[in-house]
């Protein structure tokens, strides 16, 4: 018998050979029907694939992230096998699982795949599903996958196998496609209830310009139809809620082809509103004792080849600067750390200066690709609320809480209550991915796993979602829609205070490395904007607004009561301007709704005889008439309700 270790402690015993599917079976029925994959022994498994020896085990259903990564990545194979039977002779390149569905590139030879086809595709793999083939996973020697794949004429999964190696192959077949794939995959088909084929566009192959140009198709689907139903529901009202479209009926943002692709420019109630967000985090770090710097928007590339951001980001950065001395190379900078790793570094320290904060909102850049901007949610210029923070090992545990504690003031003071932080770390089986030793990176993840345990967090833990230097805390948040983003970040990192030699003088009067944690609580201010807009669909916490109120005078000669009222409210810190447009009073409460002004205070001839405002709260419509105090008294029982 093996024994079989669950998230839990508890431990069983099975027959040798019994798959997670197994398991499931001996712990219920309905649990069996939900699984579609497992971690075991920290790698993820097939629900069908067999456990030969000891193992723990954690099953994972459609619930789980990668849970879903495994559904959709086989229904990825079953689309592939549909497109097989619909258009003989199509070629296939690679179809992953991606945050919400899955895609295929695929080469359909002299054919044509458009929108107008989904139906029939559609209509295929619910056929194939219905005959709830198995996920058969075999292994298959380098030769042996080429013979195969020569056959078949698919130059594409030849290329894929040259490019691994010699490392290990597997293929998996079910019904009568076989695809070359690592997995993992379902048990069978049958899970697969409900699909949606969402889009198709065009891809080179592995990227490359300069290679063929593939058919992507994108899809997605669900173990039930209701669910499907109420993701594409979920999809029409995200569209009403996107941030591009609201950001600009607001005038927040904007972007200019004369600028650049993916550099934000901030109009001026967006910037304000910007600014509050600043300063209400700046207040925060002021009172946790952080220290504020501003650090260039620029570096020596020799600085970002010390903290290793070159080797890991180079590709993916504007190219390098190079000025009228020879030799010398300077970097838009991917990262702020480094240059806070030098301020440190400028003079030497003693423990009882330790802990260390320094915070600074700087601008990072990055070179997205064109394809993958999107809004202010993927740009190539941001600013991240960055702090890095110099500790000792015995101070780490106490600073990580801290930083726990002022991410989740922030989260639920922007309205954010439902989160789950995502532990991530290394992945065991890619160790080229990351830096440092063993021994730091144990201790760094040790580190993060107690402090959640102390403050009972909801956690979860995801493999090989670490950065490259160190492991971290992910906030994941859900927005009012369901959607799950990911916000605040924490790392700890051992690695770049050993790469920039970082020294404290320890009360051995030994010289000894600090421990350093990388935290930013809104992430980056575009993403995190582009977010809250999102969840708010506009309609901001009343303290955020740069614009609280707008006053609507129904004729141009009511325009000086409206300053009156103006100044009286602004004596209130209450916000607001003035619409002395020539437009009917109808047009200008429809184009105030549109930029989701909360109050609408209307002026007519009765309101400046009686020293009065008629209010319109925003989607409420008419709430009666104030005196101005009377007004005050009700947007600041309205502010305190938030």
């Amino acid at each position: 018998m093996i024994n079989i270790t669950f998230p839990d402690g508890k431990v069983r015993e099975y027959e040798p050979g019994a798959s997670p599917l197994d398991i499931a079976k001996s712990i219920s029925h309905g649990l069996a029907k939900k699984v579609t994959s497992a971690y075991v022994n920290g790698e993820i498994w097939d629900a069908a694939r067999p456990i030969h020896e000891d193992a723990e085990v954690q099953l994972l259903t459609f619930d789980d992230k990668a849970g879903k990564k495994t559904f959709w990545h086989s229904s990825a194979h079953l689309m592939a096998e549909a497109l097989e039977a619909l258009y003989p002779g199509i070629k296939f390149g690679t179809g992953p699982a991606i945050d919400n569905g899955f895609y295929y590139d695929v080469d359909p030879g002299d054919k044509t795949i458009s929108s107008d086809d989904f139906k029939k595709i559609e209509s295929k793999m619910l056929e194939l599903a219905r005959q709830k083939n198995q996920y058969i996973r075999k292994e298959i020697s380098k030769d042996d996958a080429v013979a195969l794949f020569q056959e078949k004429g698919d130059e594409y999964k030849l290329e894929l196998i040259e490019k691994r190696g010699d490392e290990a192959l597997t293929l998996y077949e079910q019904g009568g496609f076989v695809d070359l794939c690592k997995g993992p995959h379902l048990a069978d088909t049958g899970s697969i209830k409900a699909v949606k084929l969402m889009n198709v566009a065009g891809a080179y192959w592995q990227g490359d310009e300069n290679r063929q140009q593939m058919t992507r198709i994108y899809g997605i689907s669900f173990p039930k139809q209701k669910e499907l139903t109420e993701y594409l529901h979920l999809l029409e009202e995200a569209k009403k809620r996107d941030h591009r479209k609201l950001g600009s009926e607001m005038e927040l943002f904007m972007f200019s082809e004369k600028v650049g692709q993916g550099l934000p420019l901030w109009l001026p109630k967006g910037n304000a509103m910007r600014e509050r967000l600043m300063n209400f985090l700046k207040e925060e770090q002021e009172k946790r004792g952080y220290k504020l710097v501003t650090t260039p928007h620029i570096g020596k590339k020799e600085l970002y080849v010390t903290s290793g951001h070159y080797e890991k980001y180079g590709e993916d950065s504007f190219q390098p600067i190079h000025t009228p001395k020879e030799g010398e190379e300077f970097l838009l900078k991917p990262m702020n750390c480094p240059h806070h790793c030098e301020i440190f570094a400028h003079r030497p320290h003693s423990y009882k200066e330790l802990p260390i904060r320094l915070a600074e909102f700087g601008t990072v850049y990055r070179y997205e690709q064109s394809g993958e901007l999107h809004g202010l949610s993927r740009v190539r210029g941001f600013t991240q609320d960055d702090a890095h923070i110099f500790c000792t090992s015995e101070q780490l545990k106490d600073e990580f809480l801290n930083v726990l504690d002022l991410t989740q003031v922030v989260l639920t003071k922007m309205g954010f209550k439902d989160f789950t932080a995502q532990i991530s770390l290394r992945d065991p089986d890619n160790p080229s991915k990351y830096i440092g030793s063993d021994e730091n990176w144990k201790n760094a993840e040790q580190a993060i796993i107690e402090a959640t345990k102390e403050v009972g967090l909801k956690t979860v833990t995801e493999l090989g979602e670490a950065a490259f230097y160190g492991p971290k805390l992910d906030f994941m948040v859900q927005d009012a829609l369901g959607r799950s983003w990911q916000l605040g970040t924490i790392q700890v990192d051992y690695n770049l205070p050993e790469r920039f030699e970082l020294e404290y003088t320890g009360s051995d009067n030994q010289s000894h490395r600090p421990v350093m944690i990388h935290r930013a609580p809104f992430g980056s201010m575009e993403r995190f904007i582009s977010i809250l807009i999102e969840h708010t669909g506009g309609k901001f916490p009343l303290w955020l607004l740069p614009e609280q109120f707008a006053l609507l005078p129904i004729s141009e000669k009511f325009e000086d009561y409206c300053k009156e009222v103006q100044d009286k409210l602004s004596a209130h810190d209450i916000r607001g301007y003035i619409d002395d447009r020539n437009e009917t009073i109808g047009k200008k409460i429809r184009d105030t709704e549109v930029k989701r002004i909360p109050f609408m205070l209307i002026i007519g001839e009765k309101e400046v005889e009686s020293g009065q405002v008629a209010v319109r709260k925003q989607g409420e419509g008419d709430q009666g008439t104030m005196s101005i105090e009377e007004f005050a008294t009700y947007f600041q029982q309205q502010l305190d309700a938030e």
